[in-house]
């Protein structure tokens, strides 16, 4: 007869520690990192806010606008409180590819946004408003036109630029966890 088994040794119940090179708490504030998010929140508020003063001449295009700048300000607003807040130590999971997920997902909306906010404001239609309410535009070549005010004009251009910047922000972001990632995998 053999002698018996050895027992089993234990199954391991320990997890492994997150996956996590950005600082949490207020050190957050001094990278680059933390000081693009809050780039990108204020200027995508700053998106949010001048999209909806225009009073949306155009809802189609202007509604996915409104919706990307609306849900990146909270979701980048939420993301930095898990950083100033310490949670990002508490819950267990890869850090540095959650953060190059998320600013790969922004960056791929605020794009799409951005050529519709620019769409939006290059397709206006060169309107002339007169005195007794009625408006003048001139034929153009292009399939939309939106007929917006000088106020509206404005306004949209100052959205458009602002969702450029922050395109560029979520871009730059995007990069820089990128490097993150493969550094720490």
């Amino acid at each position: 007869m053999s002698a018996p088994a050895a027992p089993a040794a234990a199954a391991a119940t320990a997890f492994p520690a997150p996956a996590i090179s950005l600082p949490v708490g207020l050190d957050i504030l001094r990278t680059y990192s933390g000081a693009l998010v809050c780039l990108e929140i204020l200027f995508g508020g700053l998106v949010w806010i001048l999209v909806a003063s225009s009073n949306v001449p155009v809802p189609l295009l202007q509604g996915w606008v409104m919706f990307v700048s609306v849900s990146m300000f909270t979701f980048s607003t939420a993301y930095l409180l898990v950083f100033l807040l310490g949670l990002a130590d508490r819950i267990n999971t890869d850090w540095n590819f959650l953060d190059l997920f998320y600013h790969f997902l922004a960056l791929l909306f605020y794009f799409s946004a951005f050529v519709l906010e620019a769409a939006t404001t290059a397709a206006n239609g060169n309107s002339f408003h007169f005195v007794n309410g009625s408006v003048c535009t001139k034929a153009r070549t292009g399939n939309i036109v939106t007929i917006m005010d000088a106020r509206q004009y404005s306004i949209n251009v100052a959205a458009t630029i602002f969702a450029f910047v922050v395109t560029l922000c979520y871009a730059c972001s995007m990069f820089m966890g990128f490097r993150r990632w493969r550094m720490y995998r």
